[in-house]
């Protein structure tokens, strides 16, 4: 999954939110097949079950119970074609997600290799806050970070001072 380059900075930032909004012990579903970062949240004292790569556009049965008091979503809802219908049908009282910002200097991230890794979506800060509060959700709280790159070029220096990043805690209304 990170062939060339660990996200170090994006889990730093994403486990200080989720810890400043949903301390541990928690029973989390998060979103996506176990991965590094639900490795990261169990070291740190989380109860954590993930989805099993069934398509969430299509099967919302995985948040459709009671059985866990937030849902975490950690780079998901760029990958659907319709995250409202997940939002949606989410039982749990709490939601904690993160997607990338749409950066005007670059295209959407696509994966030629891998049809599940693409983004359908990526948000500006208002469009996916309207989208959670469509979807019956109030936010909490917000957090938005940069995601530097070492290379060379404009690009590269623009992304030290564009956020790439937005992580949102929400409440079901």
């Amino acid at each position: 999954m990170y062939e060339n380059s660990f996200p170090n900075k994006r889990y730093k930032e994403t486990l200080e939110f989720l810890e400043a909004n949903v301390p541990a012990p928690e029973k989390i579903l998060d979103l996506g097949v176990k991965n590094p970062f639900s490795e990261i949240m169990e070291k740190h004292n989380y109860k954590v079950q993930n989805t099993e790569g069934e398509d969430l556009d299509i099967n919302t049965t995985a948040v459709e119970t009671t059985a866990y008091n937030v849902v975490t979503a950690f780079e998901i809802f760029e990958h659907l074609v319709s995250p409202y219908n997940v939002l949606s049908n989410i039982k749990a009282d709490k939601l904690v997600a993160t997607v990338p910002l749409k950066l005007w200097f670059s295209s959407a991230y696509r994966s030629k290799t891998d049809m599940r890794d693409r983004h359908y979506h990526e948000f500006e800060d208002w469009q996916f806050d309207w989208l959670l509060e469509k979807a019956g959700w109030k936010i909490i709280s917000r957090k938005k970070w940069t995601n530097p790159v070492n290379k060379l070029g404009i690009r590269p220096i623009l992304r030290y001072f564009t956020p790439r990043y937005y992580a949102v805690y929400a409440e079901r209304i």
